[in-house]
């Protein structure tokens, strides 16, 4: 073997043991349920005060969601969020705010707000996510031909089952309350680099993998500081 052979494969060894070292400082969650461990986002634009939340204020833990109504994941990891705020009552805020990124999103946002001016916003939250299949663009091959709901027929109905005044309903939505305020939230997702939705921040540290692991994960470790 010549000189500058062994020269490469001693380098090679050595970026090897390094990349193997960075790997398991990384991947240090249980159940490979990885987490970003860069410095925790410290920014306005993570929480704002007008901002719907669930949760004591003064709780340890800010668990921060970039929301779609319209979005399929986040619908499917709705369930999930619910149960870890449960399961941490008491310890866990959360923030919602939205990231419009669906041709309905903007209609659904200010739903969910004009539900919040008559203390629905959690309920109508529910009711989006269980519902979606009916109002939600639908996706894939099939979808160019599927009929188009009747976006505002759906949602008045949803207003009614929610027992909402539906005048104060209707005037939020002619006026466009909220558009300023989920513009704002999305531009604020934009300066955090928030590229899909849901995207969570537990005390400002992203979140890499959306689980129920990874959540925990992070929440713990913020609990035991």
């Amino acid at each position: 073997m010549n000189k500058e052979l062994k020269v490469l494969l001693s380098i090679g060894a050595l970026v090897a043991v390094i990349a193997g070292v960075v790997y398991m400082l990384y991947d240090n969650s249980p159940q490979n349920a990885k987490t970003q461990e860069n410095s925790p986002a410290k920014n306005e634009a993570l929480v704002r005060d007008d901002s719907p939340t669930l949760g004591p204020k003064d709780a340890k833990v800010t668990v921060v969601e970039f929301l779609d109504p319209e979005c399929e994941s986040c619908a499917a990891f709705h369930p999930i969020m619910k149960k870890v705020l449960k399961d941490y009552d008491g310890k866990v805020r959360l923030v919602i705010r939205y990231m419009p990124l669906h041709p309905n999103s903007m209609t659904a946002a200010t739903f969910l707000e004009a539900a919040g001016e008559q203390g629905k916003y959690w309920e109508a939250q529910d009711l989006l996510f269980d519902k979606q299949p009916e109002w939600g663009t639908k996706h894939g091959p099939a979808a160019a031909n599927a009929p188009k709901p009747d976006i505002d027929a759906l949602f008045k109905g949803y207003a009614k089952e929610l027992n909402l005044n539906m005048d104060q309903m209707n005037a939020v939505f002619s006026s466009n309350k909220y558009a300023e305020k989920i513009k704002r939230d999305q531009k604020d997702g934009e300066s955090l680099y928030v590229q899909k939705t849901p995207t969570i921040f537990v005390n400002g540290r992203k979140l890499a993998t959306l689980s129920e692991p990874a959540i925990t994960y992070l929440i713990d470790q913020e609990l035991k500081k």
